[in-house]
């Protein structure tokens, strides 16, 4: 695997969401590296709409609010259409006729041996046996098929996916060699620091969990929803010091609250503060920054025609990049 350790200005890249509704705080971690991308390469941005089917394919009738929901929600925190594509990924008819060409040379055994692929049907149980179709088994061609169809230089992905986009880096290679031209350019990772955001709970912050905080949560809500969150289980009383160390409470203090996060620490190690003061301070600080997210949101609904629009010009965009590589690979296969 290459990695990528100075960005070059002038480079494509790309990456993508599956529409599973409304955005919360532990996606903003990512978001926010999107919204410094897209000022230094050219970037696009789409809804994995068609990925989401391989594990949720009976599910569909939720697709085009959740698909709205997200695209508000990115253009909410920061994306600009006049700087990133942003579209819809089963609305360029092309991704399909290249995962399909794609999918002919990649061996079964490659999909096999990603280990994501194998620790989610362990991991799922039933459900795994159940969700065990073609389209789980080739996600990482149809992500391939994503990446390569935009000749994308730089993906920005997590640890996990990296497997992933070494099949890309391989299906790039075998399709040159068989083919015996440089169609395509062998996409690096661009990875980033990472601080991952636990769920109210202490476990992943998830929507299946319910331990999550949505971009688009009421001022109530946080309150509510901060109420709830898991503290010191060593601390007993108020007047009992405190281990913000293992406080859930404080990891969201750091992020939230940074400026204030050493004296909030040194204050509940004196028991100085008590978890119920903590937890408004944290609530206080979570509706600071959600705000105006919110507000931003707020106009984007009462203009549904805008988010049309430029999903609109979206498609537009990627579908002439799409349409040039296509004509590429049908001339390498003699199509």
């Amino acid at each position: 695997m290459i990695y990528l350790q100075q960005p070059v200005a002038t480079a494509r890249v790309l990456s993508g969401m599956r529409p599973t509704g409304r955005l919360h705080l532990g996606h903003m971690t990512v978001l926010n590296n999107w919204v410094q991308l897209q000022s230094k390469f050219e970037c696009y941005f789409f809804v994995a709409d068609w990925h989401a089917l391989t594990t949720s394919f009976e599910e569909t009738q939720l697709f085009a609010g959740y698909i709205r929901d997200l695209v508000i929600d990115w253009l909410a925190v920061g994306l600009d259409p006049q700087k990133s594509t942003i579209f819809i990924q089963s609305r360029v008819k092309e991704h399909a006729e290249l995962f399909l060409l794609l999918s002919m040379i990649t061996p079964v055994s490659w999909l096999e041996r990603c280990p994501t692929y194998k620790d989610q049907v362990i991991q799922l149980g039933q459900q795994g046996k159940e969700i065990a179709m073609l389209g789980f088994l080739g996600y990482p061609v149809l992500m391939s098929a994503d990446i390569l169809m935009y000749q994308a230089q730089f993906v920005p992905v997590g640890e996990d996916q990296l497997p992933h986009l070494e099949i890309c880096r391989e299906i790039a290679r075998r399709f040159n060699y068989l083919y015996r031209q440089e169609v395509f350019v062998e996409p690096k990772a661009l990875l980033s620091e990472i601080s991952l955001l636990p769920g109210l709970d202490g476990r992943k912050m998830s929507k299946s969990y319910d331990n999550f905080i949505s971009l688009s949560a009421s001022s109530d809500e946080i309150k509510t929803k901060v109420k709830t969150m898991v503290t010191d289980p060593a601390r007993i009383h108020k007047t009992d010091p405190g281990h913000p160390q293992i406080c859930n409470v404080f990891a969201f203090h750091r992020i939230f609250t940074s400026a204030a996060a050493p004296q909030i620490e040194a204050d509940c190690r004196q028991a100085g503060i008590g978890c119920v003061a903590c937890k408004q301070l944290l609530a206080a600080s979570i509706d600071s920054y959600i705000a105006p997210i919110r507000e931003e949101r707020r106009k984007l609904e009462s203009n549904p025609n805008l988010v049309d629009e430029i999903l609109e010009d979206g498609r537009e965009r990627a579908t002439r990049a799409a349409v040039r590589t296509m004509e590429m690979v049908r001339g390498a296969i003699g199509m």
